[in-house]
């Protein structure tokens, strides 16, 4: 008799166990996502001084709205 109430109680010891580790998991998701975010920027700027610094160097300048849009994203 005591096999019934324990077998029920295992899936709600599940959704309990699954709502208690929510926050944890979703904040690393999120510190995940900004990390990969952060890297995409960096090279992307990174990318950009590069073709300025080529420009330059052979005595040409981007349009400066085409360097402000790029600068802006």
């Amino acid at each position: 008799m005591h096999l019934l109430p324990r077998r029920a109680a295992r899936p709600v010891d599940r959704a309990v166990a699954a709502v208690r580790r929510w926050p944890v998991e979703s904040q690393q998701r999120s510190r995940r996502n900004a990390m990969i975010a952060s890297t995409a920027l960096a090279q992307r700027r990174a990318e950009l001084h590069d073709v300025e610094d080529f420009l330059a160097a052979r005595g040409h300048s981007p349009a400066p709205e085409v360097a402000a849009q790029a600068a802006h994203g």
